[in-house]
């Protein structure tokens, strides 16, 4: 089983700026793509940005040249760096990441989701 801990949100004025950081632990053989997602109050769960394996990343519309994503694969965790934030970036952010947990021999896939963080941007 492959766990999943949020930390950084909060809250900040818009303008501001925070940082988001997801670790993953258990007994992971590889990590294959590792997300944020989050969900504004009302609606429903949107991907914000993906940062796979090779390192290429993608990012929702609203967020691209605000957000980044980046990925310490020794540490298997993904960080979001977060700027020029905006009331409607405002939701509970969640990680995912999907992979293959075992040993070289005996190997099954997961998908994990962390619990979510808060992050609320004032106006």
């Amino acid at each position: 089983q492959v766990q999943l801990v949020e930390s950084g949100g909060g809250l900040v004025q818009a303008g501001g700026s925070l940082r988001l950081s997801c670790t993953a632990s258990g007994n992971i053989f590889k990590i294959d793509v590792m997300s944020w997602y989050r969900q504004p109050p009302g609606n429903p769960r949107e991907l914000v940005a993906t940062v796979g394996n090779d390192g290429n990343t993608n990012y929702e519309d609203s967020v691209k040249g605000r957000f980044t994503i980046s990925r310490d694969h020794a540490k298997n965790t993904i960080n979001l760096q977060m700027n020029s934030l905006k009331p409607d970036d405002t939701a509970v952010y969640y990680c995912h990441a999907d992979g293959t947990t075992g040993s070289v021999m005996r190997q099954r896939n997961f998908a994990s989701w962390g619990l979510g963080i808060q992050v609320t941007v004032s106006s």
